[in-house]
């Protein structure tokens, strides 16, 4: 049995109805998902009791998704099972975000559990390789891919954003903690620039792997915005249809494209 550690966004809803059967849906407070009905909520505090209610249920294999703030952990509201998670805590409370969640896992797996990523619970988030879109991209487009590319690298190893707008040749934004689409609606209109998103490097997919959709559509329409490319296999899509219709309308295209090596 599959469950859902769900966050806030599109995407847990997405993941649990593309699952063919139903999952458990469960939740870290105050993080509660959109338009899910939750099985059960817990505590960071209570996270040994939380693994011990899922195998009674009989649960094998968990699946994180959604977003979630780092959580601030109360020590003396631990329970009896969750003290002896307490020296991973710590040090999940040193790293960066890919250090705090390989932790987590770690954890998870520590407990008998199968950790899945959410493209693996379900395949189809995963667009293909190519151009999506009825506009291709030209030229200039070629370019600002190659050049995000090496950005996105470059930040992704220094475990910053998963984006950046590259404009004329030069980066015009990077993506920060308050996410993509943040980064998009700051951006003044003006004609022309490539959204670029991709894993970062060394990421374990089974866990904040990014993701776009409608809204990014809109933003890039209204940033002006030539189109968007992301790395083939890193970033999934959610309602794929709507954001394609939504970049048709206003002819901007849309790459899924391989990596540089």
């Amino acid at each position: 049995m599959l469950a859902l550690i769900a966050g806030q966004g599109a995407l847990p809803r997405a993941v649990a109805d593309a699952c063919p059967e139903r999952p458990l849906i469960c939740a870290l407070e105050p993080h509660m998902p959109e338009g899910l009905a939750v099985d059960r909520s817990f505590r960071i505090e209570t996270l040994g009791s939380f693994l011990h209610w899922l195998r009674k249920r009989g649960v094998t294999r968990i699946c994180m998704v959604g977003r979630v703030a780092r959580p601030e952990i109360r020590l003396t509201q631990l329970d009896w099972r969750t003290v002896l998670m307490l020296p991973a805590f710590r040090r999940a409370l040193k790293r960066g975000d890919d250090g705090a969640l390989r932790i987590v896992i770690g954890l998870l797996e520590g407990a008998g559990f199968e950790v899945v990523g959410a493209h693996e619970a379900a395949p189809d988030l995963l667009p293909p390789s190519g151009v999506l879109t009825q506009v291709q991209p030209g030229a200039a487009d070629i370019g600002a891919a190659r050049l995000g590319d090496q950005v996105s690298r470059e930040q992704g190893a220094r475990d910053f954003g998963q984006a950046c707008v590259i404009r004329d040749g030069a980066v015009l934004a990077r993506e920060d903690e308050a996410g993509t689409d943040a980064m998009i609606d700051a951006l003044e209109a003006a004609a022309g620039g490539v959204l670029y998103k991709a894993e970062k490097p060394g990421q374990d997919h089974r866990a904040d792997l990014p993701v776009v959709g409608p809204r990014t559509a809109e933003g890039a329409v209204r940033a002006g915005l030539s189109g968007i490319v992301l790395s083939a296999g890193g970033v999934m899509m959610v309602d794929r249809p709507a954001m394609i219709e939504a970049l048709d309308a206003a002819g901007l295209f849309l790459w899924v494209r391989e990596r540089d090596a």
